[in-house]
C-alpha cells in the first residue's frame, strides 16, 4: 500500500508540475475574456477533456509506438529528462510561451482554439505526454496501472477546476504571485528532470560497460 502511495505521490507531482495548471491561465483568461461565464466554462472543458483524451492515448499506446519503431523507455527518459529541464529552466526564469488568440472574438475561432493549442501543447506538451508513457511503463502491476489512471483523471479534474477559477485566482494572486507559484514549479520540475534524465542514462551505460 505504501508502494503505491508513494508511486502515486511522484506521478501526481511530475505530471502537475509539467501541466503547470497555474502557468496556463494567463492564456485561458485571454481567450476568454469577452466570452460570458458559460462559454467560458464550455472551452475549459473541452480543453481539458482533449488534454486527458490525449494522456490516456499515450498512456496505454504509447509503448506499442514505441515498439514499433524499437525505441527504447530509457531513451525516452533522457530526452524527457532534457525536455524537463528546459521547460524547468523557462519556468524558473518566468518565461512562459504565451499565444494569443490574434484578435479573434467568435465562439466558434475559441473553440478551435481550446483543442489546439490550449488542449495540445499547452495543457499537453511534450513534457506531459512523456510522464503519461513513462509512468505507465514503470506501473508493472496492474494496482499502480489504476493508481496511475486515477493520477491522470484527478490533475486533469484540477486542472478543469482551476481553469474554471481562472479569473478569481489571477484577482487573488496577483501577477507577482502567478511568478513565484510559476518559478517554484519550475525548480520541482528541474530536479525531477535530472532524476528522469540519470534514470535512463544509468542502465544504458551499465548495458555498455556489461558488454
Amino acid at each position: 500500500m505504501d508502494k503505491i502511495f508513494e508511486f502515486s505521490l511522484l506521478a501526481f507531482t511530475t505530471l502537475f508540475t509539467m501541466i503547470n495548471p497555474i502557468g496556463v491561465i494567463p492564456v485561458y483568461t485571454s481567450l476568454t475574456e469577452k466570452l460570458n461565464s458559460k462559454q467560458a466554462r464550455m472551452i475549459a472543458l473541452k480543453a481539458t477533456t482533449t488534454a486527458l483524451l490525449v494522456l490516456l492515448f499515450f498512456a496505454f499506446g504509447g509503448k506499442f509506438i514505441f515498439d514499433l519503431f524499437n525505441i527504447s523507455i530509457n531513451g525516452l527518459r533522457i530526452v524527457g529528462g532534457i525536455l524537463f529541464f528546459m521547460s524547468g529552466f523557462d519556468m524558473l526564469r518566468g518565461k512562459l510561451a504565451k499565444i494569443k488568440s490574434d484578435g479573434e472574438e467568435s465562439l466558434e475561432a475559441a473553440k478551435d482554439f481550446a483543442i489546439t493549442p490550449l488542449g495540445i501543447p499547452i495543457i499537453t506538451g511534450p513534457g506531459a505526454i512523456t510522464v503519461s508513457i513513462v509512468y505507465m511503463n514503470d506501473a508493472h502491476l496492474i494496482s499502480h496501472k489504476i493508481a496511475f489512471v486515477i493520477v491522470i483523471l484527478l490533475v486533469m479534474g484540477l486542472t478543469h477546476l482551476i481553469l474554471l477559477s481562472a479569473r478569481k485566482i489571477i484577482s487573488f494572486i496577483g501577477e507577482n504571485g502567478n511568478k513565484l507559484f510559476t518559478r517554484l514549479m519550475g525548480l520541482i520540475v528541474m530536479v525531477i528532470a535530472v532524476e528522469l534524465f540519470f534514470g535512463g542514462l544509468k542502465p544504458i551505460v551499465q548495458d555498455i560497460l556489461g558488454n
